[in-house]
């Protein structure tokens, strides 16, 4: 396994170059965000860690634009912040997943972990998902409403990727978090409210039939009837 490291602190990234090797992982360490930017296609990686603030280009942009081309590489951001709006940018510019600073090394591994056997499950595709004039397709991630695109983040997208598999099955806070985010936190819980309505906003704002639907109590769903 292959990871790409972004981290300007030399001594961490040395020590979490150690620590990954330790675990026979091959831990690929860059020091300025420009710079990574400009080889990272060099090699295949199997997940990718960002720092956020780093000379350069700093973790959000160069998660953004690895995103461009690569939507599948999982990727961790580690921020010294503990600010949701940090952690909703992170979500929005493609990452799956955050980390603050200071972490316990055992936690980040776990979390690599995580994803990585997320990545490796056989995903049984469908062409497209149809319910009612919105249609999603998996494989492209690209959604419709009445036939016009909808722009979505990675992050907006899986949310409404899990909602239309549920077909019209509710979905707790805590099922999606486990899901999109893998722990259970209150911020997370709470982040996915704000994602919901930013998914109202782009696909059911003014519109006549809604589509996202909210059983007080109990979680959300998707169906074209409430």
């Amino acid at each position: 396994m292959k990871i790409l490291l972004l981290e300007d602190d030399f001594t961490l990234s040395k020590e979490i170059n150690t620590f990954f090797t330790s675990k026979l992982f091959d831990c690929v360490p860059f020091y300025d965000g420009s710079l990574l930017i400009k080889k990272y296609k060099a090699f295949e990686y199997d997940l990718i860690i960002l720092d956020i603030n780093v000379p350069g280009r700093n973790g959000f942009e160069v998660c953004k634009a690895i995103r461009e081309t690569d939507q599948k590489t999982p990727i961790i951001m580690l921020t010294a912040f503990n600010e949701i709006e940090d952690k909703l940018t992170s979500f929005d510019n493609g990452a799956d997943d955050y980390l603050v600073k200071p972490f316990h090394f055992d936690e980040l591994y776990a979390r690599v972990n995580s994803l990585l056997r997320r990545k490796d499950i056989p995903q049984q595709k469908k062409e497209s998902i149809l319910i009612h004039d919105l249609e999603l397709f998996e494989t492209d991630m690209k959604i419709f409403r009445a036939g016009i695109e909808i722009k979505l983040t990675p992050k907006e997208f899986k949310l409404i990727l899990m909602l239309a598999n549920a077909n019209g099955k509710v979905l707790s806070k805590a099922t999606i978090a486990d899901q999109l985010w893998d722990y259970h936190i209150e911020t997370n819980q709470n982040t996915i409210e704000v994602y919901i309505n930013f998914l109202r906003k782009k696909i059911d704002k003014d519109r006549e039939i809604k589509l996202i639907h909210t059983k007080i109590g109990y979680g959300y769903y998707l169906s074209e009837t409430e």
